[in-house]
């Protein structure tokens, strides 16, 4: 397993790096697939009608394939909201509520309100969780800088979620979670917030932010927090579908949300720090 992961990342980060410094219509475009797929994922994880067939629901391919409209609407308004934001912010929340409305549609028509509200559960947090935040990577990359905002974002949150993991395995006793996370411990979560405090101060010394010392001090006190809040954000979700992956499309990573959970809370964190906090 963990060749495999080390495997996929030698093949994906390149990948990542040379499209985040490419910028422009192509950032957008890999941004877009990336959280319309990270959307039917979540969206195939909470199919309650799975969760009741199976104690152990399938997360393959397949199983997003078999999705149903307002899943497949969810995933198209998720990606859409990436699109939006390459023209800014107002068009961005413009799309958000765009979509929420259509998604409401099909359930209408259907005229089913049992199945209409359960289908309604699963969409729109597909689309405001998944594709409002996520976003903000778009956002990010538009300030400027080729690409080093989103630089900070990704790595911070690597570098956060690697100290968690291995400090936790190694010295980790006590789990604070355990309903949610029960692999995260008390070591971990030190670990990864300290890991994550000056993994944000070394980051801006060698991107070469346009920070302070105070600032770049002041968001890595509130970096690694916006992180684990994500992790264990999208645990709560697989625990309480019961799911170990979202899917199986990253071999060795589970699915693409398995891989966006923290960086969905730390783009937007990043984005809006940017925009009130830096001078």
């Amino acid at each position: 397993m963990l060749l495999q992961r080390v495997i996929t990342a030698a093949v994906g980060i390149p990948i990542i790096v040379g499209i985040t410094l490419l910028g422009g219509i192509a950032f957008v475009i890999v941004a877009a697939a990336i959280l319309a797929i990270a959307a039917l994922e979540y969206c195939a994880a909470t199919d309650p009608s799975r969760s009741q067939a199976s104690a152990t629901p399938s997360t393959g391919p397949a199983a997003l394939l078999r999705q149903r409209l307002p899943a497949l609407l969810a995933a198209a308004a998720a990606g859409s909201l990436a699109v939006a934001a390459r023209e800014g912010f107002d068009e961005l929340t413009g799309a958000l509520a765009l979509g929420i409305t259509v998604l409401f549609v099909p359930m209408i028509l259907r005229g089913d309100p049992e199945e209409g509200l359960r289908d309604w559960a699963r969409a729109v947090p597909a689309v405001a969780y998944i594709g409002f935040l996520g976003a903000h990577l778009v956002l990010l990359r538009d300030l400027g800088g080729d690409g080093k905002w989103v630089f900070l974002a990704v790595l911070g949150t690597w570098s956060t979620d690697t100290f968690s993991y291995f400090a936790g395995r190694a010295l980790g006793r006590h789990h604070p979670v355990p309903n949610i996370s029960p692999g995260k411990t008390d070591a971990g979560f030190i670990a990864g917030y300290a890991g994550g405090f000056a993994s944000i101060i070394a980051l801006d010394l060698v991107l070469d932010l346009p920070m302070s010392t105070v600032e770049a001090a002041l968001l890595g006190l509130l970096f690694p927090a916006a992180a684990m809040i994500g992790d264990l954000a999208e645990s709560l979700i697989k625990r309480g579908a019961g799911v170990k992956d979202t899917s199986e499309l990253i071999p060795g990573h589970g699915g693409f949300l398995d891989r966006l959970d923290s960086i969905l809370f730390t783009a937007p964190l990043v984005y809006y720090f940017v925009i009130w906090a830096v001078n």
